[in-house]
């Protein structure tokens, strides 16, 4: 097929349908008429000879074919809109831009606390809108809705980009009045009472099942390769809620040492190294290949990539 017979605009149309899954919506989005977005659909039926977008129950639902074009088309605009427009210095001291930052509890306390002080000198009327990892999808940073997500990932959709903050290691918290600090070994360990804190992910968020040992993360799987099991008696989504709890109680939080740190100066606070090996983990930044090349973003990331480094020195 010769490129010079395509009409590029069908590009556009269909970033835009497979985006939003209506054909109403689509048409809204680039401010034209439903026909008008109908007739485009045909003929990007006819140019791909795949009927790309079809009804189901759950509504326009794209096809295989559709799928796999979506990165590709979406990653061509994006280059092609950053080529096109001209290029627009970010001035941090004289924006008034609001960041939208997907961040985990981790995250907040450990690494944006710093980064939000660094603000309020260099860029004294940037906002930062942070929310937490249950409040979006994948889908929402993808489209470049959100800014950027900063978390413990397991897996992220190959179109994004991403880079390392820092890796952390683990540390036990417990009341500087348990006893078993005496003796931190592993048999004492396994015998006390824990807390367990989420790795949250992307989405609304499900309970857990204590049996399910495979989906309690990091430190119940390396329990699990040596054939032992802790005793957790409570499991939250939020760092200082279990660094409270094992503040005041004889309850044992096993948690990356960045988060275990804030409490290094607190004299009713024991912190001691686990009794087993666990692996380092990496807290990374995410964010859209649709935001990639924009100056501010740039600028953003770079900041908390160089305070993510201070951090570890």
């Amino acid at each position: 097929m010769n490129i010079s017979k395509v009409d590029l605009n069908l590009l556009v149309y269909l970033d835009v349908l497979l985006r939003e899954g209506s054909v109403t919506k689509a048409a809204n989005q680039l401010s034209i008429t439903q026909p008008a977005m109908s007739n485009g659909l045909r003929r990007l039926r006819d140019l791909f000879k795949d009927p790309l977008l079809v009804r189901t129950s759950r509504g326009m639902t794209p096809t295989k074919r559709a799928i796999e074009l979506q990165p590709i088309i979406r990653d061509v605009l994006s280059k092609l809109e950053t080529t096109i427009k001209p290029e627009i210095e970010f001035s941090p001291l004289n924006s008034s831009r609001t960041f939208r930052i997907m961040a985990s509890d981790y995250a907040e306390s450990t690494l944006l606390m710093e980064v939000i002080r660094r603000l309020t000198t260099e860029a004294p009327n940037v906002s930062l809108d942070l929310i937490t990892p249950s409040d979006v999808t994948f889908h929402d940073v993808e489209h470049g809705k959100v800014d950027m997500a900063i978390n413990r990932f397991e897996e992220l959709p190959l179109s994004f980009h991403q880079k390392v903050v820092w890796y952390d290691t683990f540390s036990c918290v417990t009341n500087r009045r348990n006893p078993l600090i005496e003796d931190f070994s592993l048999e004492n360990y396994l015998g006390a009472k824990h807390i367990w804190v989420s790795k949250t992910g992307f989405g609304v968020g499900v309970g857990i099942d204590p049996k399910e040992v495979q989906k309690l993360g990091w430190v119940d799987a390396e329990l699990t390769k040596i054939g032992k099991k802790r005793n957790i008696r409570v499991f939250t989504r939020h760092y200082h809620v279990a660094l409270q709890l094992a503040k005041a109680q004889n309850i044992i939080a096993t948690l990356p040492s960045k988060a275990a740190s804030l409490y290094l100066d607190d004299s009713e606070v024991k912190i001691l190294p686990p009794p087993f090996d666990i692996p380092p983990i990496a807290l990374k930044i995410a964010w859209s290949p649709l935001l990639h090349h924009d100056a501010g973003h740039i600028w953003l990331r770079r900041l908390i990539v160089n305070v993510g480094a201070e951090l570890t020195q």
